[in-house]
């Protein structure tokens, strides 16, 4: 299922969520012009590697925030973004620049350490700002557990759905668990669920009291979103 827009429409300024989406972009357009040849040698000394973590965290827990920016292909990083874009402004809107961006950078650390925990022998460079994302979904949930997403169901017919934020959230973790628990390679889903349990947790502690409201176009359903 993925996620079009949702109906939270107070963002305020989404300096964060645009820098995020710029900065990335940026550094993949810079990862192409290395050159296929150079691309591994990059992603290893740059991505997260668990095994080169655990051998001398010191020496390599800067790959942990460097990562974050890199991504394996196109689609890994329009993924990504799009979610950051779908999600990111209403939780920036609440927190504002500065505890946006601490949740987002400690999420993205926590996920590292769950895929290295789960990982640890790992010598596949681990790139995405996949954990840092799932950070800002975990916090979206607890933020706004009354907001609905428009989702469309591919490939073959397209199916267009106003989902509950829970429904839709609570799936997306579903699924996580479901390909972390089965192995399922090419996908580093433990980080994504250690992005989003921390997303939870630190949200209880960031979110600050702010009144938000739903697109006028849903006011008959003020109370479910």
């Amino acid at each position: 299922m993925f996620p079009l827009r949702d109906t939270i429409t107070y963002h305020g300024a989404v300096v964060a969520t645009i820098g995020m989406v710029v900065l990335n972009t940026l550094a993949f357009f810079y990862q192409l012009s290395l050159g296929a040849e150079i691309m591994p040698v990059f992603f290893y000394n740059f991505g997260f590697v668990p095994s080169a973590f655990f051998e001398n965290p010191a020496g390599e827990f800067w790959t942990v925030f460097s990562s974050m920016f890199l991504h394996g292909s196109l689609g890994h990083l329009f993924g990504n973004m799009w979610f950051v874009w779908v999600f990111g402004p209403a939780v920036e809107g609440r927190l504002g620049f500065g505890r946006f961006m601490l949740l987002y950078l400690l999420a993205g650390v926590a996920a590292a350490m769950m895929q290295g925990f789960f990982m640890p022998a790992s010598d596949i460079p681990m790139v995405g700002a996949s954990g840092a994302v799932s950070g800002i979904l975990g916090a979206y949930l607890v933020l706004f557990p009354r907001a609905r997403i428009l989702t469309i169901i591919p490939p073959l017919i397209f199916f267009f759905f106003w989902l509950p934020a829970p429904i839709y959230l609570g799936y997306w973790i579903l699924i996580q668990f479901i390909y972390a628990l089965s192995g399922q390679p090419g996908v580093a889903w433990w980080a994504h669920i250690g992005g989003f349990v921390l997303g939870l947790i630190l949200i209880l502690f960031m979110r600050p009291k702010r009144i938000y409201r739903a697109d006028p176009f849903w006011e008959c359903w003020r109370d479910y979103c």
